[in-house]
């Protein structure tokens, strides 16, 4: 009898993915206290998971390649699929919608395709956005699974794809699909796309000597829904093993932050005194004043809780770009 479930993750070496590797290799626990034995995709770099290789099974390809897909499904045969890789930089897809659509859609079809032709019993997570509601009123708030989608940015747009793709092949080909709409998700080793980690990586450039005691922002006055990614990438595994084939669950703490409340603590854990100035290329065409998850689905399918406070996600996060500028490397989306 096998002692293992055969886990297969895309984009294993981003942001959330090397995160998502870490707590499979060392804390997760499959059905019936089966060991995951992890299989992952990468397309670029893979140093995030460097210190985890001898415990990974990893193929290098592209998902884009749908012959390529075809032989990775075929020869991995998994029994659970974590779809992470896509194009992640929500501001950066007004420059490029199209370079979001075919990373986000072209390669999860190519996936979902695979599976259903030779796992299709694979139990398949898709991950997908809070950015499918976009254009929020008050009256949604807190978010849930049903609330509307209204999309305002190209990536909303093609996260909308995603969801629905996922959910077409539940219900054309009993492909066991489940979806996840992710709410803003932070910690150690995320890009400086993303607002928390442009103010950490500002700081620790500005401690080092690398740029003068002024930091750009954007919109301090929009309020986000914060989880530390450690967290969130619990909620997929437990997603992935115990919620319903065809069914969305919301990922996020229930709790809204203003931005200027994380400016000013990762500003606390600094000793140096910065100039805050806004910086118009960092506002978004299109912003909503807040957003914030109802998380009851989630919670009442697999009892998940957050567990790590936003204070630690920030000191972390910070943390981890002092040690970078010391020995600074570019960074890439992991598709």
């Amino acid at each position: 009898m096998r002692q293992t479930v055969r886990v297969l993750v895309t984009g294993i070496a981003g942001f959330a993915g090397s995160h998502l590797a870490e707590y499979l290799v060392h804390h997760a626990v499959g059905p019936d206290g089966m060991t995951p034995e992890v299989h992952g995709v990468i397309h670029r770099h893979d140093r995030r998971i460097q210190h985890l290789r001898a415990r990974l099974h990893l193929h290098r390809g592209d998902l884009r390649n749908a012959l390529w897909v075809n032989d990775l499904a075929q020869a991995v045969q998994p029994d659970v699929t974590l779809h992470l890789a896509a194009w992640s930089d929500v501001g950066g897809s007004w420059e490029q919608p199209w370079t979001t659509y075919e990373l986000n859609i072209h390669c999860q079809l190519n996936l979902l395709e695979a599976l259903r032709r030779h796992t299709p019993h694979c139990r398949t997570l898709v991950v997908t956005s809070n950015e499918v509601y976009g254009l929020l009123e008050p009256d949604d708030l807190p978010v849930d699974e049903e609330t509307p989608f209204r999309p305002n940015t190209p990536y909303g747009v093609s996260k909308v794809a995603q969801d629905m793709m996922a959910l077409q092949y539940w219900n054309g080909y009993r492909l066991p699909t489940l979806r996840v709409r992710s709410f803003n998700h932070i910690g150690p080793g995320q890009a400086d796309d993303f607002a928390a980690s442009a103010f950490a990586r500002q700081i620790a450039e500005i401690e080092a000597g690398l740029r003068p005691p002024r930091l750009a922002v954007g919109n301090l006055e929009a309020a986000r829904d914060f989880t530390d990614v450690r967290d969130v990438v619990r909620a997929y595994w437990l997603v992935a093993l115990q919620g319903e084939p065809g069914g969305v669950y919301n990922v996020g703490s229930g709790h809204a932050w203003p931005i200027h409340r994380l400016l000013d603590a990762l500003l606390a854990l600094s000793p140096m005194q910065v100039e805050v100035t806004q910086d118009p290329t960092r506002l978004r065409p299109s912003d909503v004043p807040a957003s914030v998850c109802d998380n009851r689905r989630l919670v009442a399918a697999t009892g998940w809780q957050p567990q790590i406070e936003l204070r630690t996600s920030l000191r972390d996060l910070l943390e981890g770009w002092r040690r970078q500028v010391c020995e600074p490397y570019g960074e890439a989306t992991e598709t």
